[in-house]
Parts: structure tokens; sequence; C-alpha cells
């Protein structure tokens, strides 16, 4: 099998992520694993920004892309498919294990997918499912939430809720679980975050949102002047958000995560493209939440445009989904890392924590 290079993943600190080899395993993708940054954030804010390059280019993508022209990749046959907890919460999804370990032991990661808020396709997101659990180790729940405009807001972002209170209920652990959103779905993901703290539901341990849309006025200045070629213009955000919205106000949270307070949130990793549109969204609302005291990393992935990490769908990844799988992997590890005497907690992943847990 194929082990990829990484390459060496500059950080604006000023420090390097040193890349080292594991085998491959599960779903059939080559496993890298570089080491994530440990250095705590300034005391100003709490923002670590990682710009990644020398990953390939959109070309590789495409391509990738493009094998899976006819359908989705099979799954590998360790996915076990049996639903490891019996309730939805009325939410309809599909469930994906390749970790083998029970939920209530090992956490969740809740699944939101991308579309625009209208569309969806169960099967790639089966597949999409199967390498997040690779990559966070753990049972992944794939949300089959509700569609606009048949369904505007708040009908997914309930269903989200929705979805994360069911799993707490039947004894998956808060501290154990993990928020996973791309496009819409980390819309979604960053949205569900206010209505859960309001509502005292205990948060996750981690949240990872993928290109969001974190202002729906729509005010970011890289939506009309992007750094490179990408599938995302003002016209069809403005076409998606009016249909999501409804009618609802586009500058209040928790439609639009950005405009409420960002305070007392659990850890971020913020994922973008450095061509994409949704670029400035991304990184208005990592300075935004740092500044509020929330940890947040944000991985700019430069040159890639929206849905790059598509391209993790694939039998063969290239080389910036093999570096995305596997910084995914890092930061879960980190963040969820179970509490030891002797093992010290990176801050990278608890602005609470000093030193050794």
């Amino acid at each position: 099998m194929l082990v990829l290079p990484v390459p060496v993943i500059p950080n604006e600190l000023g420090l390097l992520s040193r890349p080292t080899r594991s085998p491959a395993h599960g779903c059939g993708r080559t496993r890298l694993a570089p080491v994530m940054n440990a250095l705590s954030p300034s005391g100003r804010d709490r923002l670590t920004v990682n710009r990644i390059t020398g990953v390939g280019d959109m070309s590789a993508v495409r391509a990738a892309l493009a094998t899976m022209a006819a359908g989705p990749p099979p799954l590998p046959a360790v996915a076990d498919l049996t639903p490891p907890l019996p309730q939805s919460g009325g939410v309809p999804g599909q469930w994906v294990n390749t970790a083998g370990r029970p939920a209530v032991e090992a956490g969740v990661t809740l699944y939101a997918h991308g579309g625009g808020f209208e569309h969806r396709n169960a099967e790639f997101e089966q597949v999409m499912a199967c390498r997040l659990s690779t990559a966070t180790g753990r049972a992944v729940r794939a949300v089959d939430y509700r569609l606009a405009p048949a369904h505007p807001f708040p009908a997914a972002h309930d269903d989200l809720v929705m979805a994360y209170q069911s799993l707490l209920d039947q004894g998956a652990p808060a501290s154990r679980a993990l928020l996973f959103g791309e496009s819409a779905g980390a819309t979604l993901v960053l949205s569900a975050l206010h209505t859960m703290r309001s509502q005292g539901v205990p948060l996750p341990r981690g949240v990872v949102a993928v290109s969001p849309i974190t202002d729906l006025t729509l005010s970011s200045p890289s939506i009309d002047s992007p750094a490179g070629e990408d599938m995302i213009s003002r016209p069809v955000l403005e076409r998606i958000t009016a249909q999501y919205l409804d009618g609802a106000a586009p500058d209040q949270a928790p439609q639009s995560p950005l405009h409420g307070d960002l305070a007392d949130l659990p850890p971020l990793l913020i994922v973008v493209g450095g061509d994409e549109t949704l670029l400035d969204d991304a990184r208005r609302f990592a300075q935004a939440a740092s500044a509020a005291g929330t940890l947040v990393t944000l991985d700019i992935y430069q040159g890639m445009a929206h849905a790059f990490h598509l391209s993790a769908l694939s039998e063969t990844p290239p080389q910036v989904a093999a570096t995305f799988l596997d910084r995914l992997t890092a930061w879960t590890t980190a963040c969820l890392m179970p509490a030891s005497p002797t093992r010290i907690r990176p801050r990278i992943c608890d602005p609470r924590r000093r030193g050794v847990s």
C-alpha cells in the first residue's frame, strides 16, 4: 500500500507539525500521523492557525471525485452498521462503527452532512461516516435531518439537537462526544451549540466544522473576492440561505452562529480551503470565538476550494485528503484523551487545564 508523504505544516505562530507514519487500517485508506502542535495559544486569545501547504492541488481532488461518478466505494468488512444505541430521538439516520468499541464506552461522533440545507446522499454519507469513525475512533451517527425548502429553519437545527440529546439519554457521555459537520452541516453544528448551552444540555467534548457558513448576512469579504476559483458563489449562498431561513433573521443566533455568545464553547477545529468563498466566514468565527475564550484551531488548506475534503471518500484518496483525516485523528485524540495522573492533556484542546491532569 502506498504511504503518501506528509509535508511540513507551517503554523502562523512559528512552529511546525512534524510527520510520522503509521500503518494503514480501516476504510481502506492510507493513514498518516502528523504530530499536532501542542503549544498553547497566546494569552490574548485562544486561536491557533495552521496554513497547510504542499498537499497537492484541486486537480488531484477533482480526479479523486471523478472516480466516484458511478457511485461510492464499498465499505470495508470491518464496518459495523448495527445501531449501538436503540433510540433515535425521533430523528432518522444511520450508524457506522469501525472502531469496535461500544458507544457508551468510547463515545459517539455525531455527523451532520452538507448539501446546502436542501440535499443529501445517503450512500456517500455512509462512506463519510466510515471515514470519520476510523479517524475519530468511535461510532458515528449520521443524522438525516429535515431539508429545506419543505422544512426551513429551525427544523434541521432542532433535529440535530434532538439527535444529540438522544445519545446522552442513552448513556453516551458528553465528555467523549464529538460533533462533526461539513458545509451546511457545519453551520448546523455551530448553531446547535448555542441552543444546547442555553437549554443546559451538556456540551460535547469537541466540535469539528468544515467550511461552515457562520454569518448568514453574507458579509464576509471573501464571498465576493475569493483567492481562487470556487464552486460556491454569492448567488448560490443567497439562494440557499434565503430558502433555509425562510424569513428568520440572518443576523441572530442560533441560525447565524457568528452572531451569538461564543464564550464557554467546547474546543473547536475549523477547517477551510484557502480558495473558498467561505474562508472569511471561517476566519471571523475562529477569531470571535477565541476572543470570547473558546479554544480554536483553524486549519487553512492553501489552494483548496469548497468541499475538497470529500476526496477522502475515494478508495485512493489524494494527499490532501489523507492529511485532512490524519489531522482530524490527531486533534480528536488530543481533545478526547482520557485524564491520567501521568499524562499531560494538550492545552490545544482545553483552555481550563494547565499542565498535568
